[in-house]
């Protein structure tokens, strides 16, 4: 499916991506800790709103 010089860079690009994802958020800790204080409420209350719309259509289908 894939040869090996694809998979290796697929690899090679994801193991970069998420340590410069990790730098970029350790950097701006400080900031998110400030400026988006309670966001994790909106995060419950959208997967809750997800959940709900799931089981009523279980339930409904």
């Amino acid at each position: 499916m894939f040869s090996n010089g694809q998979l290796i860079f697929g690899i090679l690009f994801a193991i970069a991506f998420i340590v410069i994802i990790i730098f970029a958020y350790r950097k701006d800790f400080k900031i998110h800790q400030k400026h988006y204080r309670g966001s994790v409420w909106i995060l419950i209350a959208f997967v809750s709103f997800i959940a709900m719309i799931a089981t009523i259509k279980s339930i409904f289908v």
